[in-house]
């Protein structure tokens, strides 16, 4: 797992002068203790992923020499890689900190939900989190979504408002000057809060070579079964079946991000290290999600509608 957290106050002789990375850091954690100071129940989302595992360390970082004092939750489509799943379990036991599951697959075996034609279960996410949220009376939930994966996601607040229903309005957003965040809201309503709003994904590579924050192994290369589809590498199996005409192989590829195993594709990739993956991340034009998620490719506007439903 990753290094143990030390006191942020400690002097760092190899790094005397801040730089991005440390201003990057001092405002994530500034939002996350502004969050537990002001809130009574605040949950963070962690599906074992890059950008959860990097946010549940700054958490840790935050309030240092004190543990997490919340629970974090993973809204599991059932679909979820094997590997992520055994690190997300990982995580959860070395920080110390609950875990609540919220299944998509209880919703469809008992019909509150029915499997979409596409097969993908990302957009089924709503719902059970929606239900999770009103069930532990949750008022602030920590997501790890950046601007810079999606023009959706760049009209997010950092401190974002969500209705008794659990909707987004993005014509009504709230100002941020500086580093002053609302948190007000009324019963029944929840914030959303977003503290690596202003990172890149080359900013949380970076973050995680200097941390030394251990991820699941499949965001280095590796060799896998893969079969190209519109685009993408997808790995075949129980959720990803050959359609006619199609042929998989064995490939060198890493994830750049991992959700659900029916829509999130692999890259071609020989980066099978931290500072091998920051080079090829430097040297990308296209995001990850854009890249490989092919539910945001759904239409022009799939992140903010589902945004707009409850969706993290």
């Amino acid at each position: 797992m990753t290094t143990p957290v030390q006191d942020p106050h400690a002097v760092d002789t190899a790094r005397r002068h801040p730089d991005l990375l440390d201003a990057l850091e001092s405002e994530a954690l500034h939002i996350i203790r502004e969050v537990v100071g002001e809130l009574e129940r605040p949950v963070m989302l962690f599906s074992g992923g890059k950008d959860s595992v990097v946010m549940l360390h700054l958490a840790a970082k935050a309030l240092w020499p004190a543990p997490v004092p919340f629970p974090v939750l993973h809204v599991d489509t059932g679909h979820n890689f094997p590997e992520v799943l055994q690190f997300r379990d990982a995580a959860v036991e070395h920080y110390g900190v609950q875990l609540y599951v919220a299944s998509v697959q209880d919703y469809l075996d008992d019909g509150r939900l029915q499997e979409r034609s596409d097969g993908t279960r990302n957009p089924l996410q709503t719902l059970p989190l929606l239900d999770a949220i009103e069930e532990h009376r949750f008022d602030a939930v920590f997501g790890g979504g950046r601007r810079d994966e999606d023009k959706a996601r760049a009209k997010e607040r950092i401190v974002s408002l969500r209705n008794s229903f659990g909707h987004w309005d993005p014509k009504n957003q709230r100002p941020e000057l500086w580093d002053l965040y609302n948190t007000r809201r009324r019963p029944g309503e929840h914030v959303r809060v977003f503290p690596l709003s202003n990172w890149t994904e080359l900013d949380v590579w970076r973050y995680i070579a200097r941390e030394g924050i251990a991820l699941p192994t499949l965001y280095y290369a590796h060799e896998r079964e893969v079969v190209e589809r519109d685009g993408m590498l997808l790995s075949p199996g129980d959720w990803v079946h050959l359609g006619e005409g199609e042929e998989s192989s064995v490939r060198t590829v890493r994830y750049r991000t991992v959700g659900d195993m029916s829509c999130t594709g692999a890259v071609a990739s020989t980066a099978c290290d931290v500072e091998a993956v920051i080079a090829e991340v430097a040297a990308t034009t296209v995001t990850e999600r854009g890249a490989t998620r092919a539910d945001d490719r759904l239409s022009e506007a799939a992140m903010e509608d589902r945004k707009k439903e409850g969706y993290f």
